[in-house]
């Protein structure tokens, strides 16, 4: 990976996103992609999409997910605590006791996030799973007016952001969902460049994938690709409690996850085996029965229909404050999805027959 890419990647995780207020990291995104795509543009729904060879007949897109999970201020209290709703979908037990940031007009504001000492639950809450509206947030404030100086109802919270390398050249951080297929994409796009590419290539950040696959609706219809696919995290099952026999057998340095299935087009996944024999990179197999819970669901179903696949990058612990990959797997992701769209031409078919 290399020095430039490498300090993206780390930008965009400790930049904020959550869904509906992805600009802060749609700047870095627009700033890095204008140093190698021929177009950069922003639509108005927050979609950034940049373009390597536009105006050629068949268009590849490749779409990875800005946003986050995260919080939104809902109710100030008179004695200073702050309550929200969710963005996303939170496990409540994942928050509890976490340093968390709101994300203010004026700046980021520290607050941390938490309940009643163990000491002081009664014998019947001991045993019950906390809710999401037991939970506050205590930014130190003395009371509701100094609170209301610096917080607005409606703005956004995330977990205290972070990234942290580990043993193995792997990574932890919030928000590698999907931070790290954002990147791949992006990235694939820029060596794809530099291999030659016969047909147009679109890397698309896309919005609010986290409340419904919302932005790649709108930049699928936009871009209006022959063939798309999105690059997400997918669970790593190489850890205890994961039943493989349901979420199949998914390693942390094992390669880029390539599904089968439903959402996914069988000669999409037919090119993405052939790039990755040719060029000697090794692949997971993963299968869904159904439309994903992806931007390759709304990509596939854009328009007239698009040619969709998905690959995935494997994420232990997903949706907490320690998600954690491989580095690894996300540079063979993007070397992959390079070596599939620069392996096109102009006259290649994806209709199933």
């Amino acid at each position: 990976m290399e020095p430039a890419a490498k300090k993206f990647f780390q930008q965009i995780l400790e930049t904020p996103s959550p869904s509906g207020y992805e600009e802060p990291v749609q700047r870095i995104v627009r700033e890095y992609a204008e140093g190698f795509a021929d177009e950069v543009r922003t639509d108005l729904h927050g979609n950034v999409i940049a373009c390597v060879n536009p105006g050629a007949p068949l268009r590849v897109m490749f779409a990875g997910h800005a946003d986050q999970i995260g919080l939104l201020v809902t109710f100030i209290s008179d004695e200073g605590f702050i309550y929200t709703n969710t963005i996303g979908g939170w496990d409540p037990q994942q928050l509890i006791g976490q340093r968390m940031t709101i994300h203010a007009e004026g700046g980021p504001i520290p607050a941390v996030i938490a309940r009643k000492a163990i000491h002081l639950l009664d014998e019947t809450e001991r045993k019950q799973v906390v809710k999401s509206k037991e939970l506050w947030l205590d930014i130190g404030a003395k009371n509701k007016a100094e609170a209301e100086e610096a917080v607005r109802i409606g703005d956004p919270v995330t977990l205290e952001l972070g990234y942290q390398e580990m043993r193995n050249n792997l990574a932890n951080s919030p928000g590698m969902d999907d931070k790290t297929g954002l990147w791949v994409c992006f990235e694939a796009v820029r060596r794809a460049k530099k291999l030659g590419l016969n047909v147009a290539a679109y890397a698309a950040a896309t919005v609010q994938e986290e409340i419904g696959l919302r932005g790649a609706r709108t930049a699928a219809h936009s871009i209006d690709p022959q063939v798309g696919i999105a690059v997400d995290v997918t669970h790593a099952t190489d850890c205890p409690t994961i039943d493989k026999t349901q979420e199949g057998d998914i390693k942390l340095g094992g390669g880029p996850v390539v599904y089968r299935g439903p959402n996914m087009n069988h000669i999409v996944v037919q090119r993405l085996r052939e790039a990755a024999e040719r060029t000697d990179i090794e692949v997971q197999w993963g299968a869904i029965g159904r439309g994903t819970g992806t931007d390759a669901n709304a990509i596939q179903l854009s328009r007239d229909g698009v040619a969709a696949g998905l690959v995935s990058v494997p994420n232990r612990y997903m949706h907490s404050a320690v998600e954690m990959i491989s580095l690894d797997d996300l540079d063979q992701c993007a070397d992959l999805l390079a070596a599939f769209v620069s392996g096109l031409s102009v006259g290649d078919d994806f209709t199933p027959c």
